[in-house]
């Protein structure tokens, strides 16, 4: 028989950590297993999977909802940042200057960061840098390109072994924090992700509530989710703590969707993206 199941490309990093809570956790792992089919990949593979029609529903980098026509957004889920996120990072040689970089290595996970970044550079001067796809390794990054950005777990670990990789290396490094760039450049909140719909799937008014629901329990559940990932992550429970209740953000709210807007305004401008508009 075909599997009825609405199948869903989910992020396997730590982040969306608390939006997956239901679905992963009793005593609604179940029977939201009866309606949902879960996939975890990249941000990137996610976008993928929408574009080809082989999820239903996603957790989606928006910068993908300007070049994937027919997607509609879920009301009430993000993730997002109104600060400092310590999980999106320009890395850069101390000596080099972000206006006289010569390239960027870019981690190939998501491709919202990028045209975040991409907008940013426009604003540092430098709209021209290219940029290299690479894995998220930051030793080989920086031997390949004068600077390099990583997001999600591997962004984490490269903060807790800064002060080791100077050790390491002694050479001095630059983090800059793309949310926290973003907010001081557009005084926006960096948007990273919400779920979307394609336009095929068939959705009854219990989804996107199925979503909400999980979050707040997320959110309710955050000290077991600090011991969780900290025993699958070389990062202390309290750092998982600070970094899914104040670096990250969960809730749609107006602030995030002008975010959104801005975002798309602003990268239509640049052409960074083409123009698109949404409601929610």
């Amino acid at each position: 028989m075909q599997d009825a199941r609405l199948r869903v490309a989910a992020i396997g990093f730590l982040n969306p950590a608390p939006l997956m809570w239901d679905f992963e956790h009793p005593p609604l792992d179940a029977p939201l297993a009866a309606k949902y089919q879960i996939d975890s990949m990249s941000p990137s593979e996610c976008a993928i999977r929408l574009a080809a029609g082989t999820a239903d529903i996603g957790l989606l980098p928006i910068a993908a909802l300007a070049t994937t026509p027919g997607l509609r957004i879920l009301p009430g889920c993000t993730i997002a940042s109104k600060g400092r996120v310590r999980s999106l990072l320009l890395v850069r040689r101390a000596n080099q200057p972000l206006a006289t970089l010569r390239s960027v290595a870019a981690d190939t996970a998501s491709r919202a960061t990028i045209a975040y970044t991409r907008i940013l550079f426009h604003r540092w001067m430098n709209p021209t840098v290219p940029f290299l796809p690479m894995a998220a390794d930051l030793d080989s990054m920086l031997d390949k390109a004068d600077a390099a950005i990583v997001i999600g777990d591997p962004a984490l670990f490269a903060l807790e072994e800064r002060y080791n990789r100077f050790e390491r290396t002694g050479e001095e490094l630059i983090y800059h924090d793309l949310a926290q760039e973003w907010q001081s450049l557009t005084g926006l909140p960096f948007v990273s992700a919400i779920w979307a719909a394609t336009a095929a799937a068939t959705l009854n008014q219990t989804v996107a509530a199925d979503f909400i629901q999980s979050r707040n329990h997320g959110l309710e559940n955050i000290e077991a989710l600090a011991a969780e990932w900290s025993a699958k992550l070389p990062i202390s429970e309290s750092t998982i703590r600070t970094y899914l209740t104040t670096n990250i953000h969960y809730v749609l709210d107006e602030e995030c969707i002008e975010g959104m807007r801005g975002f798309f305004r602003i990268a239509a401008e640049t052409g960074i993206l083409p123009a698109y508009t949404f409601s929610i």
